[in-house]
């Protein structure tokens, strides 16, 4: 009988990006302070934004129901917030990364590919509460997943994430972000799982073969609701695929750089991953960026800028200081032209002509932003303004106003949007009124910008407690917000957090 023949694979060592991605999660020690208290914001923003998604959208609430009767409720499964479900791991993963970036008001990140880290934690809230419920079930308090360990994981996926965008464009390959999700939950669902940094390893390079989605959810003329749950969708295949490995199943060792058959050359058109110097440490935290308003993150400045700009014109209508002008603020007959200067980027994601089809075709066209906000009077454009049922969405006066808007990319702005040291988002708008005068504004970072708004904080913190209230009363809201900003935070017990999300 032969003897059986050594596995040469099992020789071969992984490409160097999973072993960078894998000792990072293993190894690396956050000591930035700033890290520490910024993934605490992003959290309850996260949580405060799937609270809004659960309530404000019918799809979505409709879309993390339990997919079998009876379902609803399983033991020491993940208790979804603002619900009454308890679900399986997969499901929960799903349902959470859905909720969290559904009506596209979770924080952003940006860079050669724009992303939202805080996808992320539709994979790490469920592991860390399932395997947290199960310990304690046991009495196993040693494998207890304390809220320290979220936030650690939360940074991690977040820099990991972050980084990669920072200089690689999956967008120009025609395939979408939220790959990244996958990767970077991948390793860190490993970490928290307790999985051997060899398991964890494998559970990457599966990552990296795993289907991708195209990007073609969020690009007219096809964009669709798919893009609102496209993060739960590699929330749930990370959590499988670490499952996978835990079960004993060896890693694909060149997933990325394989002759023919890897990554490079079938997805990537031959180009390796151009990854910034300093690696990963803790920077895409510090410097995420948080939506105050509720507009596609390219948009953000355009929308801020336009705001300012229906406020001067309601001012100067309601004075009557335009000559020829009576009878109060009306854009759409005072207005002659927009023209919109703003990055590569949104040239690409929310340049929008012709129907918009559903929310998530409103939701990423800038010209529909723009109406709304100056048919508001200067209000900030919301959730409820991108849905079916909202009057916007069949008025005739937004279809005139978007007909009036030119875009153009402005070079300078592009520039700054890659400069490591500046990283705006910046966007301008003039205004022609049909009498000749001209209103110009100019936004350069928005609001949400941590670094540059020292708003931020308690803009941040207002919408979440805002979105808290529409499914908890004000005094447990009170109560999450003490919890989260107090200092025994860090050691509480994951199922312990997520049990205040429960509706009673």
């Amino acid at each position: 009988m032969t003897a059986p023949q050594p596995d040469d694979n099992a020789q071969k060592p992984y490409d160097e990006i999973i072993d960078l991605i894998v000792d990072y999660a293993y190894d690396y020690e956050i000591v930035s302070e700033a890290a520490w208290a910024r993934s605490k914001l992003a959290l309850i923003d996260s949580l405060g934004v799937a609270i809004e998604s659960l309530v404000k959208s019918k799809e979505c609430a409709a879309l993390v129901k339990p997919s079998l009767p009876g379902a609803g409720f399983i033991a020491y499964g993940f208790k979804l917030p603002g619900t009454g479900y308890s679900m399986d791991m997969l499901q929960g993963a799903f349902s959470m990364g859905a909720m969290i970036r559904y009506l596209d008001h979770n924080d952003a990140f940006p860079g050669a590919e724009w992303g939202h880290p805080s996808d992320n934690l539709g994979a790490i809230l469920v592991t860390a509460d399932v395997i947290t419920r199960d310990a304690l079930a046991r009495g196993s308090h040693s494998e207890v997943i304390t809220m320290k360990q979220v936030l650690t994981a939360l940074i991690k996926t977040y820099e990991i994430q972050g980084v990669f965008q920072i200089k690689n464009a999956f967008n120009k390959v025609g395939l979408d972000h939220t790959i990244l999700v996958k990767i970077a939950s991948t390793a860190l669902i490993s970490w928290l799982m307790g999985l051997s940094r060899e398991q964890a390893r494998a559970a990457v390079s599966h990552a990296w073969v795993d289907g991708h989605p195209l990007r073609i959810f969020r690009q007219a003329p096809n964009a669709g609701p798919r893009k609102g749950w496209a993060a739960g969708d590699a929330c749930m295949r990370a959590v499988h695929l670490a499952n996978l490995a835990r079960a004993g199943q060896p890693g694909i060792r060149t997933p990325l750089t394989a002759e023919r058959w890897g990554f490079y050359h079938v997805l990537n058109k031959g180009s390796e991953f151009n990854l910034p110097p300093r690696g990963f440490g803790s920077w895409v935290a510090e410097n995420v960026i948080f939506k105050v308003l509720t507009a596609e993150g390219h948009g953000l400045t355009a929308v801020e800028a336009t705001m300012a700009a229906a406020r001067e014109l309601r001012e100067k209508t309601d004075h009557a200081s335009i000559k020829g002008i009576e009878g109060g603020y009306d854009p759409v007959r005072d207005i002659e032209s927009i023209r919109v200067r703003t990055q590569e980027a949104a040239m690409i994601i929310i340049n929008k002509r012709g129907p918009l089809h559903n929310a998530a075709d409103r939701d990423h066209c800038l010209r529909y932003m723009m109406a709304v906000v100056l048919l508001k009077g200067g209000a900030e454009v919301e959730t409820e303004d991108y849905q079916d049922d909202s009057p916007w969405a069949t008025d005739a006066r937004v279809e005139a106003l978007r007909g009036v808007i030119s875009m153009e990319e402005d070079v300078q702005f592009t520039r700054d949007y890659h400069d490591p040291e500046v990283r705006s988002c910046g966007s301008s708008i003039e205004i022609l009124l049909k009498d000749g005068t001209v209103i110009s504004t100019r936004q350069d970072f928005p609001l949400g910008h941590m670094v540059r708004n020292e708003e931020t904080v308690p803009l941040v913190r207002q919408k979440a407690v805002r979105n808290l209230e529409l499914r908890f009363p004000k005094g447990d809201v009170e109560h999450i917000m003490r919890v989260v900003e107090g200092p025994e935070f860090e050691d509480l017990p994951a199922s312990n957090f997520m049990d205040l999300f429960e509706r009673r």
